[in-house]
């Protein structure tokens, strides 16, 4: 154990998921599986191989990830006004939240086929629930951001005779910072699940969703797992780019 804390991240996470696919070919062996119930590591490493060879996975990947990134942008740049407005007024929580927090009671996979028949643009559909996914947990950090600011340094800004729009961009916003900043390490990775809904709601012989979906239709159980992986390197990706994000920011702090 101390070995493993002494050794680089990288080296740990690599002797973990050397020891996650020794886990997982043991298994295979021990129950005698077959492939299309649940296929070897080396079956999965070889369909991975044929499906970069001839493209298919590539071009699948960055329509989903051109679905994904938007919807992250749009429910953050949307999120961001109107947690500062709840965060401040009092009024508009009490006229608004009922209606956020009831929403969230309302399954995504419920609301998206709505989204398909209100917006007659397939990407624009599956932007739009990859953004109501991000929304809420960014909206939440941003709120419980702005009113963790110490009351006593908004007295010494307004000592200091700051304007509001001083006291966001000096007080405010670097204070609420590192908070909104881990919201967005959640939405990173959701934005992922909200273009995938979208793609299974609506299918448009392209994306992740619709290549996960034919998979499955045709028990091709090691594509399933290809695809899978490949999601969770995108979300992966996402949140190490928010972390690189927030590493840079936030160097003033301790």
């Amino acid at each position: 154990m101390r070995l493993l804390r002494s050794l680089p991240n990288w080296l740990t996470i690599l002797i973990s998921f050397l020891m996650l696919l020794a886990g997982w070919q043991l298994l295979v062996m021990i129950g005698g599986y077959p492939s299309f119930i649940l296929p070897s590591p080396v079956h999965v490493a070889q369909q991975l191989v044929v499906v970069v060879a001839d493209g298919r996975l590539l071009r699948h990947s960055l329509i989903t990830i051109s679905e994904i990134i938007p919807g992250l942008l749009i429910g953050f740049f949307v999120a961001l006004p109107l947690g500062y407005l709840l965060a401040k007024s009092p009024l508009a929580e009490r006229l608004i939240s009922p209606y956020l927090i009831a929403s969230q009671a309302i399954p995504i996979i419920a609301v998206a086929p709505l989204l398909t028949i209100w917006i007659a643009s397939t990407y624009w559909s599956r932007v739009l629930v990859a953004a109501l996914v991000v929304f809420f947990p960014v909206l939440i950090n941003i709120i419980a951001g702005l009113r963790s600011v110490p009351p006593e340094l908004y007295e010494l800004m307004h000592a200091l005779k700051a304007t509001p729009g001083q006291i966001f961009r000096k007080l405010e916003f670097p204070a609420a910072l590192p908070i909104i900043l881990a919201g967005l390490k959640v939405g990173a990775t959701l934005s992922v699940i909200g273009a995938l809904v979208g793609e299974f709601v609506q299918p448009k012989s392209q994306g992740l969703g619709f290549l996960l979906v034919t998979a499955r239709y045709q028990f091709k159980t090691d594509l399933v797992f290809v695809i899978l992986f490949t999601l969770a390197a995108i979300a992966l990706s996402l949140y190490g780019l928010v972390a690189l994000v927030e590493r840079r920011v936030l160097r003033w702090q301790t």
